[in-house]
């Protein structure tokens, strides 16, 4: 397992794809990859919470379709298909549900743990996406659902507690 792990690093950290898909190496972190990237897409949408929300969305957008191609080039050139070190999913996921949060301490803490709640769990249809989609489609598909399920419930408890 360490050789594979080694070969992994080196292919991510000498691949812009792979260095890329795995959060700039947060994804090659032993613990917790994809809070690692959670937190990478919580530190850009902090970056561009000053601009216009035309702009952010277009990031967004920008992300996920990116995200579709780059996580399935990423997983084709590593050989393993979702391996938890990519991680631009939850980067892509967790700036979805921030577009909903108020911008308070409050409200991203609570979004990006249901984010990390929804993504880890995978409630029903979020683990038959993981299991039945291959690519880059599949690879994000799970994430932005688990992060429509957080700004969902992020958006209902903002009515009745913010």
């Amino acid at each position: 397992m360490a050789a594979v792990d080694t070969e992994i690093r080196r292919k991510v950290l000498r691949d812009p794809v792979n260095l890329l898909a795995f959060g700039l190496g947060a994804g090659l972190s032993p613990v917790a990859p994809g809070t690692l990237g959670s937190l990478l897409g919580v530190a850009l949408a902090w970056a561009t919470l000053a601009l216009p929300l035309e702009f952010r969305l277009m990031v967004a957008v920008a992300l996920i379709l990116s995200g579709i191609w780059l996580c399935g080039e990423s997983a084709r050139r590593i050989g393993v298909h979702d391996h938890p070190g990519i991680v631009w999913d939850e980067i892509a996921g967790i700036y979805l549900v921030l577009l909903a949060a108020p911008s308070t301490t409050m409200a991203w803490a609570l979004g990006f743990g249901l984010f990390r709640l929804f993504d880890i769990w995978k409630p029903w249809p979020i683990r038959d996406l993981d299991h039945r989609l291959k690519g880059g489609l599949g690879i994000m598909l799970d994430d932005l659902v688990a992060a429509l399920y957080a700004a969902l419930l992020l958006v209902f408890s903002g009515w009745l507690m913010f």
